[in-house]
């Protein structure tokens, strides 16, 4: 067989998504080049890769057999890869951070005072909710409200995060009591998004009625309880502080979140990756009693967590 590393890449993105205009999409190249070297790879082996069908590229039996030598070279080169980029490495590059959008805009309020002593390390701050891809350098830190079930990863918890009713800070309420709150405008998350944190207190709240105006991102609903549209369940660090946000009540019981910080065992020695995470754990202790709701706004009302019951 003489096939290189390069044509085994084609092979497997093919061989994961069945279309090679798919494949090529996640390669960043053109759908013939796509075809053109799995052509090759299949001239280079002597043997037919994949059927090929009216919807998709299906791998033959021979296909099977190589996919399973292509995924181990692939890790191969991930371990590579991750153990050479420690060689010489010093506190210094970039260090790419991935969290959902609260977590991110959280960060990056408070990124001047991380940075303080990280001068020689440029941060790339990248929002999802899907866990990224460790071993193939997707990112190099995450920070996740669950922690996968993965033995590659060191996780470290950074705190728990409570979670309040807010409004915008001119809109009036004049009692605590569950029904009026039923009555108030309420933003909140859509269908595809109700595991978030606090969206079954407030369907609790509304009677198992979904939210007037829903999203599927934090800072849009910050934005809506901002400009007065209604109330919504929020990260404590957050609301507080906000000058536009006022908290509607003490933080909800059982309304909280883990915030876990994950990284890859062998991208842990990088010492930019090392610095990093040691700024952010003394980050989230020195930001304890926020990221707890302990230090924000004063409560406009008091007994919204009984407002459900």
């Amino acid at each position: 067989m003489d096939a290189n590393w390069d044509d085994l890449r084609f092979f497997l993105a093919l061989a994961r998504t069945g279309k090679a205009s798919a494949a090529a999409r996640q390669l960043g190249i053109s759908h013939p080049t796509v075809t053109r070297r799995i052509k090759a790879l299949e001239d280079a082996v002597g043997a037919r890769l994949f059927d090929r069908l009216p919807d998709r590229f299906a791998l033959t039996a021979s296909g099977e057999t190589l996919l399973e030598d292509a995924q181990a070279m692939e890790q191969a080169a991930e371990a590579i890869g991750r153990h050479s980029a420690r060689l010489g490495d010093t506190a210094r590059g970039s260090v790419r951070l991935s969290a959902d959008e609260a977590i991110i805009a959280f960060i990056a309020r408070h990124l001047p005072e991380l940075r303080r002593d990280l001068q020689f390390i440029e941060f790339e701050l990248a929002e999802s909710h899907n866990l990224a891809n460790l071993s193939r350098r997707e990112a190099d830190l995450l920070i996740r409200s669950e922690v996968p079930d993965l033995a590659s990863l060191v996780t470290r918890r950074l705190g728990r995060a409570a979670h309040a009713v807010y409004a915008g800070a001119e809109v009036e309420i004049n009692a605590a009591a569950g029904d009026v709150l039923r009555r108030m405008c309420w933003c909140g998350f859509d269908d595809a998004h109700t595991y978030m944190p606090g969206q079954g207190w407030m369907l609790e709240v509304l009677g198992q009625a979904r939210p007037t105006v829903r999203v599927n991102n934090w800072l849009t609903l910050v934005e809506l309880v901002r400009k007065g549209v209604g109330l919504a369940v929020l990260p404590c660090y957050l609301g507080d502080g906000d000058p536009l946000l006022r908290r509607i009540g003490a933080v909800l019981e059982n309304v909280a979140s883990d915030q876990w910080l994950l990284v890859h065992r062998d991208v842990r020695a990088l010492a930019r990756v090392r610095a990093v995470m040691d700024a952010l754990i003394r980050l989230f202790r020195d930001k304890q009693a926020v990221i707890e709701g302990r230090a924000g706004s004063r409560e406009a009302l008091v007994g919204c967590n009984a407002a459900a019951s």
